[in-house]
């Protein structure tokens, strides 16, 4: 992950955080880039200075420097919206197929709440039959159970989803 500082043509300044440089570049020439506070789509990367951990009492010749001034946010000339996209034809289509491998998971499989982690492990140790089974997992789970290898993926989760 990386975070940039951001500014719209409205002199607006903001943080975003993105998968990898590559990442920005395809949302930005998208016109997915949108500055929170206006709206615009003409965002580019702001001047931003590397963050330097370093104490003054370990380096002797780095003097110590007060802490930068908050910006005061501008006042937004009209309400935030909200990002939004049109979808391709492409776009549509893989939404629709992730669509259908969720609604497939969740009327084939057995749902086990908070009980993922140890149900599979159970079956991938061999302690219970195998069966198809899904639920939630907090991250560390999740990576405690990539770590032993037991084969497990995200279910997708759509906007529409969410409302």
């Amino acid at each position: 992950m990386i975070r940039y500082a951001l500014q719209c043509d409205k002199g607006h300044v903001f943080e975003s955080w993105f998968q990898s440089s590559a990442a920005y570049d395809k949302q930005a020439k998208r016109s997915l880039v949108t500055c929170p506070i206006c709206g615009s789509a003409k965002v580019e990367k702001a001047i931003m200075a590397p963050r330097v951990s370093a104490h003054s009492s370990d380096h002797p010749f780095i003097a110590p420097q007060p802490p930068a001034p908050i910006p005061e946010p501008a006042a937004p000339a009209q309400p935030a919206k909200a990002p939004v996209a049109m979808m391709s034809p492409p776009e549509r289509e893989l939404r629709q197929k992730l669509k259908e491998i969720r609604d497939h998971i969740v009327s084939n499989a057995t749902y086990v709440g908070s009980r993922f982690p140890e149900e599979a492990r159970k079956i991938h140790y061999g302690e219970i039959e195998h069966r198809s089974i899904y639920g939630e997992a907090s991250l560390e789970e999740a990576k405690s159970l990539h770590e032993e290898g037991i084969e497990f993926h995200p279910l997708p989760i759509l906007p529409d989803d969410q409302n």
